[in-house]
């Protein structure tokens, strides 16, 4: 129901004119490090759906997929290694794993073939050719049982796409985390996993508990022993309340760092467009933005004291009564919980923050809890 071509055109209009302030480079003290690694460990468990009453067991059972779909979990791993060498012979990174990871004993980190440049296109666009996205984009934000003063902030596509930017839409979304990244286009060699040689799933009963070592061809051999693991399951509930409103709660999870819900749902058809709706928890107006992505502790210490993200100690955020009726029968609802950092470097930062220090290389292990 939510997949309409001009719907989606619309939302990844705004998505993508909210990404324009970019991802920050990274910036480290000293000269840059040879070798940069990335380690992403997600707990995920599926989308919850907010039905409206009727059948199917009602809002609670509906809302009971938040908490995990009972004993259903997965997890997630996404590795990146970048380096500023060129590699001897041909590209080749490879990272061993603890067995209790259950992924073998090494998974391999690919590196991508750079394809030729996609023929240009110069046929001069006829009129009409291009159409327009059609429909609107309704924007709610912050818990409680009804919408603040000035919701909702309505979004025509169409407008949109035409350079017509709604005044002061991105003026709350500037408190945007500056974690470092990993990536293809900052990096002289570059290699990831899951790839297209292997994507094999990570066993829900999978542990990175214990030491790590990734050996490649372009990179100082990077070695490290996790102590912390995967985030324990979320488990979540929803009431709804006479208003309308659905009232949302969930046990605190050990060592997270915030926590951060949303909703999208699509409201009643107008016309050839149908109406979207995008809520958030966020305690001001906030729209795109990198809040699905992993977050650093001190990155979301910052959101928490900014209102975007929820603090540690919140276990309950009300969906207001409005968005609930402007999002048509169902609304889907996602709630995020950040989780805790760990850095290692070699050689180690010294104490002495005076003291000179060119690091080999730096690694990042980042943890989140998703539904």
């Amino acid at each position: 129901m939510l997949k309409r071509p001009s719907v989606i055109a619309g939302v990844s209009l705004v998505v993508l004119a909210a990404g324009l302030a970019g991802s920050p480079a990274l910036t480290q003290e000293g000269s840059a490090p040879v070798a940069r690694y990335t380690m992403d460990a997600g707990t995920t468990s599926g989308m919850m759906a907010m039905g409206a009453g009727g059948g199917g067991g009602g809002i609670g059972a509906a809302l009971g997929l938040l908490g995990g779909g009972g004993n259903q979990v997965a997890h997630e791993l996404v590795l990146r290694l970048g380096s500023s060498r060129a590699p001897e012979g041909a590209p080749k990174a490879d990272h061993f794993l603890p067995a209790g990871a259950r992924l073998g004993t090494s998974v391999p980190l690919e590196t991508p073939q750079r394809g030729q440049s996609a023929p240009r296109d110069d046929t001069p666009a006829q009129p009409g050719q291009a159409q327009l996205p059609q429909g609107r984009l309704l924007l709610f934000w912050g818990c409680g049982e009804h919408a603040g003063p000035g919701q909702p902030v309505v979004i025509d596509f169409s407008r949109l796409a035409r350079g017509e930017v709604p005044p002061g839409l991105y003026a709350q979304s500037l408190n945007l985390p500056d974690d470092w990244n990993v990536s293809a286009g900052n990096s002289k060699t570059f290699g990831d996993w899951p790839n297209g040689r292997d994507a094999k799933p990570v066993p829900a009963d999978a542990s990175l508990l214990g030491a790590h070592r990734v050996v490649s061809t372009y990179a100082p051999e990077i070695a490290f022993t996790l102590a912390d693991d995967f985030m324990p399951p979320l488990q979540a509930s929803g009431r709804e309340l006479p208003s309308g409103a659905v009232a949302l709660s969930w046990g605190a999870l050990p060592k997270a760092t915030g926590y951060y819900a949303w909703g999208i749902g699509a409201g009643a058809d107008s016309g050839n467009s149908r109406d979207m709706v995008w809520w958030t928890s966020s305690s001001t107006q906030q729209f795109g933005g990198p809040m699905s992505d992993w977050i650093s502790p001190s990155t979301a210490a910052r959101l928490v004291q900014a209102g975007t993200v929820m603090a540690p100690s919140q276990t309950s955020c009300t969906v207001p009564a409005e968005v609930r009726a402007a999002g048509g029968p169902m609304l889907m609802t996602q709630l995020y919980a950040y989780g805790s950092q760990a850095d290692f470097a070699y050689p180690p930062r010294p104490a002495n923050a005076r003291t000179p220090w060119k690091p080999e290389w730096i690694a990042r292990v980042r943890f989140r809890r998703i539904p």
